[in-house]
């Protein structure tokens, strides 16, 4: 695994074949500030530019915390213009990071709250430790979440557990995040970043193209109807033979060999 040489406030980059995994990096808790807010939000943009990079994973650094979220002692003395710019930082951030082309994964290695928790919705799939504890808290403290939070939830577990956790400031297990479709595995301590590298792995032998086009129907789900939905995706599934991918993989199954993926 390769560490990257371009520095990313708060973020450290390596990339592992065509892995890229971004470690959380602000000890003690990985809590976002500005500047690593904007750092990751330039990252994803500059995988985006790299063809060679098919999926990201995202975990924290130490054993204890995925991220607590945002730094409350800048929210302390009620600065509004303050407030607005970090609203706009954490949506620009994590809608980046949403509309990333490739597969991304958060490897949710302890607690993952409020602004932590909201990156982890951002990405596409979630793997949480055993002992991970998930929560969107911002209620308690006279806040909301801003960074998607509101929307996000709701679409993977359903209104009434979002308003558990967000109305009632429920926080909530591994297990139980596993249950509601929070997550979609949990594993022992200690090895949510080794499976995510591994679901990475599996995503690699898809074309990445493909991959791409499928995300962004997937995602369309969010907005579109469902007609014109289904229009998008048979004009995707045409424009999918101007690539390179597509006569690559037809070829390597008809000649019973693995495809070599060039994303382009």
């Amino acid at each position: 695994m390769s560490s990257a040489s371009t520095p990313y406030s708060g973020l450290q980059l390596a990339v592992d074949g065509h892995t890229a995994v971004v470690t959380l990096s602000n000890p003690p808790a990985n809590t976002w500030t500005r500047d690593s807010l904007a750092a990751l939000r330039t990252l994803v943009r500059d995988l985006d530019a790299r063809r060679d990079v098919y999926a990201l994973v995202i975990v924290g650094e130490g054993e204890k915390f995925f991220s607590a979220g945002a730094d409350l002692k800048q929210f302390a003395d009620g600065d509004k213009a303050l407030a607005r710019d970090a609203a706009r930082r954490f949506g620009e951030a994590f809608e980046t990071l949403s509309a990333f082309r490739g597969l991304s994964i958060a490897a949710i290695n302890g607690y993952a709250m409020g602004g932590g928790l909201e990156c982890a919705l951002a990405c596409d799939l979630r793997i949480a430790e055993e002992q991970a504890q998930l929560a969107l808290p911002e209620a308690t403290v006279g806040l909301l979440p801003c960074a998607g939070g509101t929307q996000n939830l709701p679409r993977l577990v359903g209104e009434g557990w979002a308003k558990r956790m967000i109305l009632l400031g429920e926080r909530i297990d591994a297990a139980t995040a596993l249950r509601i479709g929070l997550v979609e595995e949990v594993v022992p301590k200690g090895t949510a970043k080794a499976r995510a590298i591994e679901w990475a792995k599996q995503a690699e032998k898809q074309s990445p193209t493909s991959v791409a086009a499928c995300k962004a129907l997937l995602q369309a789900t969010r907005t579109q109807t469902h007609a014109s939905a289904l229009v998008r995706e048979r004009e995707a599934f045409v424009d999918l033979f101007d690539s390179a991918d597509q006569a690559e993989g037809v070829n390597a199954f008809l000649q019973k060999r693995a495809p070599q993926w060039s994303n382009a």
